[in-house]
């Protein structure tokens, strides 16, 4: 594997977006074949990030969740067909159905986004007006109370990510074992695998000598230093290091085994990488969601499990692709690019393939970057500015006085020709870049632009 050019991705990406650090580390088998850092822990102090940095992981929690739930079905101490409401207060009849565990398990309850944690986390953030002090999953209960209005589908009938539906998964795992979530994770996962600088509580990242200041890079492209939003738990509370996470990938890639130590049966990995409902916004196709995973069948013909977080000051994604047994795992200390493309980018190269030019979002991004720059029509008597903005670009046109902008959408992106369209009063103008021999030519409305 080329790891220089892994190296050059993510320093690339990093200088683009302005993220302070990233940590990587890649796992093949029960091996760990590549771990790094790259950039700043700590900016105003000029602390370099390393392996052993704390970040929090957000989402990827949810893994953790749902793996404490396997475990007390493999005790059989729950099943996954008990109904919410037998553990919980709150009456979640969906359309006269009841939501069941594994309903919240697959996000499929029928009930979308409730936003608690987009409110907690941009109000403990003081980013936003809005104030919503949940303190602890009780808190949510009550928050939910009129939940059930809120529901557009049956159980189980599609997918509607929702956070709350893991704060009540882990208020479950607290009313079944008698003690705190957190300590049954940390007592059954966290400690018999050796995840001894893995977190929840603020207490304990407080007295870690290693961990990443956490940053919101504003929108001048400004590194604003800020804290996690500590309160939330099962569903994205979690602060780790990729060292301690390469024994988490490790584990799954395991069937459930690390280090001779069995956290669960082979069948109840299986189980949670299990498509058990579509996920509608697809990038390679077939999508599902199990149990706290993400799941394709169509990453190069292999199957890729995986999960991305955010609590927006750290970001992370954990991935794995099987039978190839390769995984990776990164984390930031700030958003700005997807790592969820870095960690395929790394996977791709793994695999021996060529990301650049097979991997889809990479390869669209690669030829969107080409286009951007300055156009100008015959003896530049016109001319506009192409600007990339995410997958769109953006048609500027400045005067002395005046200015305004053309959100363009692609619509075919090849790596000699981009059609893009725009709507205009009701008509769908297209588009058409032609890129040949180091020249690019636009055509928008009545002219003809080359790229200066």
């Amino acid at each position: 594997m080329d790891f220089s050019r892994l190296d050059s991705f993510i320093l690339s990406k990093m200088s683009e977006t302005k993220l302070p650090s990233i940590s990587i580390c890649i796992v093949h088998g029960d091996e760990v074949v590549y771990a790094r850092s790259y950039g700043f822990k700590d900016l105003e102090n000029g602390l370099p990030a390393t392996t052993k940095t704390i970040y929090g992981i957000g989402s990827i929690t949810k893994s953790f969740t749902a793996l404490a739930i396997m475990k007390l079905v493999e005790e059989e101490r729950i099943s996954l067909d008990d109904e919410v409401s037998k553990y919980v207060p709150l009456d979640l009849r969906i359309h006269g159905e009841p939501v069941k565990i594994y309903h919240l398990l697959t996000h499929s309850s029928g009930i979308p986004a409730l936003a608690y944690a987009e409110a907690f986390i941009r109000g403990s953030l003081g980013l936003d007006h809005v104030w919503l002090p949940v303190a602890k999953p009780e808190d949510i209960i009550v928050f939910m109370d009129k939940a059930r209005e809120w529901a557009v589908a049956k159980p189980g009938e599609r997918f509607y990510y929702l956070n709350e539906g893991y704060v009540l998964l882990g208020y479950i795992i607290s009313k079944v074992t008698g003690v705190d979530y957190e300590d049954y994770v940390k007592k059954t996962i966290l400690k018999p695998l050796g995840m001894n600088r893995t977190y929840f509580r603020e207490e304990d990242v407080s007295r870690d000598l290693d961990v990443a200041v956490p940053y919101i890079v504003d929108r001048e492209g400004r590194h604003v230093r800020s804290k996690f939003p500590y309160g939330i738990t099962a569903d994205g509370g979690l602060l780790s290091n990729v060292e301690d996470m390469s024994i988490y990938l490790r584990m799954f890639i395991g069937r459930g085994e690390y280090n001779g130590v069995r956290i669960v049966g082979r069948e109840f990995i299986e189980a949670m990488e299990k498509k058990h409902v579509d996920i509608p916004s697809k990038l390679f196709g077939d999508e599902g969601y199990g149990y706290g995973l993400s799941i394709t069948n169509k990453f190069f013909d292999r199957k890729l499990v995986g999960h991305s977080g955010s609590v927006l000051v750290y970001t992370a994604y954990m991935g794995y692709v099987l039978p190839d047994n390769y995984g990776v795992v990164v984390m930031a200390n700030a958003s700005g690019y997807p790592l969820s493309l870095i960690g395929m980018y790394a996977l791709s190269l793994a695999l021996g393939r060529d990301p650049d030019k097979e991997l889809i979002p990479i390869k669209n991004e690669n030829i969107l970057k080409k286009l951007e720059g300055r156009y100008e029509t015959y003896k530049g008597t016109h001319s506009y500015i192409v600007k990339r903005e995410g997958e769109f670009l953006l048609l500027r046109y400045t005067d002395k006085y005046t200015e305004y902008t053309v959100i363009l959408v692609p619509k075919i992106i090849r790596e000699d020709y981009v059609k893009v369209y725009t709507l205009s009063y009701g008509r769908v103008v297209e588009a058409e870049f032609l890129i040949s021999d180091g020249e690019v030519q636009l055509f928008f409305e009545r002219y003809k632009l080359v790229k200066k």
